[in-house]
């Protein structure tokens, strides 16, 4: 039994892994996959809309996972079928995450309409017992109506106001109005909400439009005309010019043979062209009759109306289709969340083996760790293919790949000193690093636009991944003095051994670390002198990584220098993670530079967290040695 688990948990592994690829059962007899990967152009990228409806979730309620009011959890496609085309019913979806009191007071919310409301007395119970969540901080949109002007006087009141300084009832403010923004641009986008069926309307606006022009023309002359198709088509034209206004979605393709990005159309610029060219945008009609047949329950209308529509937009856009359908897949499969699982695993299976089966559990966690790196690369190769671009693009892209670089150091340590060590290590950062891009992938798309100055796909696949080999193998080097460290101080299991082999690690992963971070610098500099004219500007972002190349440069010479022996090289390898958590995010949030991505709240204060647990470490590990549980015959 010992010797064939670890082929068991891999197997284990293996089969969550496949699940995740197979697509979710259809619950009902709509083709929502099919109108899943239909193309739109948003944020200057072609994306299925499953993106659209997973990024729309992510942002107002921070997961893409939908429950409806009557508990039946909902595909994201069908979130955004009702908040498209059947609005009244979106609109008591609870969609709107408020955790501020006083926010909630704009709109008459007590503390009454947070306790959640079960049905069955044993979740009533299980829910007493804190089993089951007693309380939501979600609501609809119906809710908030009563207080949206309201909200947005506070708007008006807050937006002059620095985002840094703004309090915290601001920052809510702020980030409420924007979801309902988002919202309300999502129900306009395809759709008139005060139109009970948008298909008919537009055939009848299709059958008065030639005596409508006639009499807008004729009454722009000075000429009779007829006051009753002028005021309808006028009525339409304004009706449509909201759609533009609002709606922000692109969804109308180019005329065949126009493969230009920006000839993509809102479905609300279509029908103001309709006027110049005198009939109605055929895509815009396959919208509004998807729309019908979904606000009416006709699912055989509704799928063979995706599916000729899809059939046509194959004949010119089949490399663009091809790209939603992997997106989409991508989507449902989750890799990084997958792999963020699985290195869970790993770590128990690595930390249990110290304890127990040693050599057992052991391969176990090896094989697990290689399987989330596969994982791992294939989200991050799909991701390079989707946007035609190198791993690293933003900050979301540099934590997945600060895991994944360290998560391929750790497999090399274990192989060859297999003490679980780098299992462990490899667990911790993996984990680590893809629970910071999940929050940061709470803002939206993370397959972003470059801005221009960044736009080089040379200096992205050099500089760029260059430097964040450095920030992954310097926080792997704190990692690992992080584990020496809890070993020594918190249990007795840090033999003289032990610490040798975490001392050899730690010395050759910074010596990887001070080369590539050196590397990325000088290469950061050459691009900035291609983009700025000069090499080096003093900018916090330039600073931030010449640190870490000096730290680094100085752990390398007090361990030369004979300054420090096994514990002064944790201690310092361990403020290796502050200097480069400072120059990966900090710097980023200073408002200032030529690399500023703006001021965030919470990363701020979570920044803030993690440099105060490192500063404790390393006072754990500054305690005298006869506070030290684990006996060494040597001094550290």
């Amino acid at each position: 039994m010992k010797k064939s688990l670890p082929f068991l948990v891999l197997l284990l592994g293996v089969v969550y892994v496949g699940s995740t690829l197979v697509p979710p059962a259809n619950k009902t007899e709509f083709d929502l996959s099919g109108f899943a990967r239909l193309p739109v152009l948003v944020d200057g990228r072609i994306k299925p809309l499953d993106t659209v409806a997973r990024t729309s979730l992510l942002v107002l309620q921070g997961r893409q996972r939908f429950v409806a009011p009557n508990g039946a959890s909902l595909q994201p496609v069908e979130w955004l079928l009702d908040v498209f085309f059947n609005p009244a019913v979106a609109d008591q979806y609870k969609d709107f995450r408020i955790d501020n009191t006083d926010v909630r007071s704009l709109f008459g919310l007590t503390e009454e309409d947070t306790d959640i409301q079960y049905q069955t007395s044993a979740k009533k119970t299980l829910a007493a017992l804190g089993l089951l969540p007693a309380k939501s901080y979600l609501f609809s949109f119906d809710q908030l109506r009563s207080g949206l002007s309201e909200l947005e006087r506070q708007m008006r009141l807050a937006d002059p106001v620095d985002e840094a300084v703004r309090t915290p009832f601001q920052r809510e403010v702020a980030k409420l109005y924007q979801h309902v923004v988002l919202y309300q641009s999502l129900k306009t986008s395809v759709n008139l909400e005060d139109s009970p069926d948008f298909f008919a309307d537009l055939q009848r606006f299709q059958n008065l439009l030639p005596a409508g022009i006639a009499a807008v023309r004729a009454k722009k002359d000075g000429q009779p005309y007829n006051e009753q198709d002028y005021k309808a088509v006028t009525d339409f034209a304004s009706r449509f010019q909201f759609m533009s206004d609002s709606g922000y979605l692109l969804l109308i393709p180019p005329a065949p043979g126009n493969t230009d990005v920006n000839a993509w159309k809102k479905p609300g610029d279509a029908l103001m062209d309709t006027f110049r060219r005198g009939e109605v945008d055929l895509d815009v009609l396959v919208y509004a009759a998807l729309g019908r047949a979904w606000r009416l329950k006709q699912p055989g209308d509704f799928n063979d109306g995706v599916k000729a529509y899809g059939t046509q937009l194959a004949r010119q856009f089949t490399p663009q289709l091809l790209k939603c359908n992997v997106e989409a897949i991508f989507n449902q499969a989750q890799p990084f969340y997958t792999s963020m699982v699985l290195y869970v695993l790993v770590f128990l299976l690595a930390v249990i083996s110290w304890l127990k089966w040693p050599e057992t559990l052991q391969r176990s966690a090896f094989w697990l760790l290689g399987l989330a790196f596969v994982g791992a690369t294939a989200g991050i190769i799909t991701r390079m293919w989707l946007e035609g671009r190198p791993p690293v693009t933003n900050l979301y892209s540099s934590a997945v790949f600060v895991g994944w670089v360290a998560a391929a150091l750790c497999l090399v340590l274990e192989r060859i000193y297999k003490n679980a060590i780098g299992a462990v290590a490899g667990g911790m950062i993996g984990f680590g690093t893809l629970l910071i891009a999940h929050h940061l992938s709470l803002s939206g798309d993370t397959m972003e636009m470059m801005r221009a100055v960044l736009d080089s796909n040379y200096w992205l696949a050099t500089h760029v991944v260059v430097i964040v080999m450095g920030y992954g193998s310097t926080f792997l080097a704190g990692c690992l003095a992080i584990i020496y460290i809890a070993r020594g101080t918190l249990t007795k299991s840090l033999t003289k051994e032990t610490a040798d082999a975490l001392t050899r690690m730690v010395y050759g992963i910074v010596c990887f670390a001070t080369l590539f971070s050196l590397v990325g610098t000088v290469l950061g500099g050459i691009w900035a002198d291609q983009s700025w004219g000069r090499f080096w500007g003093w900018d916090p972002k330039e600073n931030g990584a010449l640190i870490i190349v000096l730290w680094n440069a100085i752990i390398l010479h007090c361990r030369w220098g004979g300054l420090v022996k096994q514990r002064g090289l944790m201690m310092l390898a361990v403020f290796g993670n502050i200097v480069t958590s400072w120059s990966w995010f900090g710097v980023n949030m200073l408002g200032v530079g030529l690399h500023s991505y703006g001021f965030m709240q919470a990363a701020f204060y979570w920044l803030i967290a993690f440099v105060a647990s490192q500063v404790l470490i390393i006072g754990l590990a500054a305690l005298p040695l006869d506070r030290w549980r684990s006996f060494r015959t040597q001094p550290a």
